[in-house]
């Protein structure tokens, strides 16, 4: 990995004028106009690119242990490096699942090998990802990884008296409930949004109220305990205003949205390609316009990718027995341009503050979500917001290829990502 001082040329600091910046030693040294080069430095030329403050996702697959022919925290870590990020949060749906300490800091310890970003474990809130007996969420907490963030997801914590429990434990460390809001009786056999398109394909309907449901009572269970509830990728617009009244009591809630979310339809269902088989479901165009509005006004807190790798085996199969997700690292940050810059919905300050200040502050990860700012450590991205090609998933880092945007034209590519002043992607690939 290349530790060489930095002189980057004429980026556009959150996309306004260009400036020089200076990396010494891991940290932004200088910022300004035409500074010159020192001995030993390597110059950049970023002309017209926009310098970010390093992404974190809160919200990662990384497959391993278990299921390394998906991913491995080497390569979604490369994946994530390629996307601009340099943190990412790891799901504890992993085999064995990340209920206890030793294995949170195996994830841990793997993400501090693979080098290309920073990787924070999240810890199972039930054992076995069973929603019967809380997990070691102390002794997690107390580990080397130092776990904050705690969730189930992929299942939803449906019991009402483990999810306040959850909530009571946390809540002396500081930590937050991250719930995957899916009423399991309500989504028994559920294969896609509930809805016109459905009804038209025949297959089983995914209620919003299934989602709905879990977010008013767990909103209310926060409150009343006085503890911190995030909230997975709001799917719907009346998830959206369950948020919205419970930040207007004044409660200790924040929620996130995919980037697919953003964009993408349950009217991609019609192909029956399985690669649109996602959980929450793809929803419809007036849910997609809910959700931007909601990111864009700050209701919704956070972009989160939910990069869930699969390998192609899992995905080009008939729709029912597919597995759910999608890849999501190496595109977000295109699709969100896509979706919320070039509609004027937000600027790039507003990039930076739903994609790497907040949800490092919401899980409290050391060193990330900081500005573009002298004497901050240099967590960047040079991002080329004129870019426009067509996705191609064969270039990808991550092992899998389960994207819905393979041939999609997409704007915007990651230039380079910086972490702690070393070049983990060059000129677009990895270094």
């Amino acid at each position: 990995m290349s530790t060489t001082n930095h002189l980057i040329r004429n980026a556009r600091i959150l996309g306004g004028e260009p400036q020089d910046i200076r990396i010494t030693e891991g940290v932004i040294a200088e910022i300004g106009a035409n500074l010159e080069a020192r001995d030993g430095e390597q110059e950049i030329a970023a002309d017209g690119l926009i310098a970010l403050p390093g992404l974190v996702d809160l919200h990662t697959h990384l497959r391993e242990p278990g299921r390394e022919d998906a991913e491995t925290v080497l390569t979604g870590t490369k994946a994530a490096a390629k996307g601009g990020f340099t943190a990412v949060h790891a799901m504890a749906n992993t085999f064995p699942v990340a209920d206890t300490a030793g294995v949170v800091e195996q994830v841990w310890r793997l993400g501090r090998e693979s080098g290309y970003c920073d990787v924070q474990p999240i810890g199972a809130v039930t054992v076995g990802l069973e929603g019967k007996q809380l997990a070691e969420l102390g002794a997690m907490a107390d580990s080397a990884a130092q776990v904050r963030v705690f969730s189930d997801d992929g299942k939803c914590v449906d019991d009402a008296v483990i999810m306040r429990r959850a909530l009571e434990y946390v809540k002396a460390f500081g930590g937050v409930v991250a719930q995957h809001a899916q009423e399991p009786r309500l989504t028994e056999g559920a294969q896609m949004n509930e809805g016109v398109v459905s009804g038209e394909l025949g297959l089983a309907g995914w209620p919003a109220v299934a989602e709905e449901s879990i977010i008013a009572r767990d909103v209310l269970l926060a409150a009343h305990v006085g503890s911190r509830l995030h909230v997975c990728h709001l799917s719907t617009a009346g998830s959206v205003e369950i948020i919205r009244w419970a930040k207007s009591k004044g409660w200790d809630v924040t929620a996130e949205v995919t980037p697919h979310h953003l964009l993408l339809t349950d009217e991609l269902v019609r192909s029956y390609d399985a690669v649109y088989k996602v959980n929450p479901p793809l929803r419809t165009e007036a849910d997609v316009l809910a959700l931007r509005e909601a990111l864009a006004d700050g209701t919704i807190d956070i972009v989160a990718t939910d990069h869930a790798p699969h390998p192609a085996e899992d995905k080009q199969c008939e729709w029912a027995a597919a597995a759910m997700g999608m890849v999501g690292l190496e595109t977000a940050l295109s699709v969100v341009q896509s979706a919320m810059v070039d509609t004027g919905l937000m600027g790039w300050a507003e990039v930076a503050e739903r994609m790497s200040a907040k949800p490092a502050a919401i899980s409290g990860v050391p060193g990330h979500g900081r500005p573009v700012s002298v004497g901050e450590p240099a967590n960047l991205v040079l991002f080329d917001d004129q870019y426009r090609g067509a996705v191609n998933p064969d270039s990808f880092a991550t092992r899998s290829r389960n994207t819905p945007y393979r041939g999609m034209a997409l704007p915007g590519r990651v230039v380079a990502t910086f972490l702690r002043g070393e070049a983990k992607v060059l000129d677009g690939e990895l270094v």
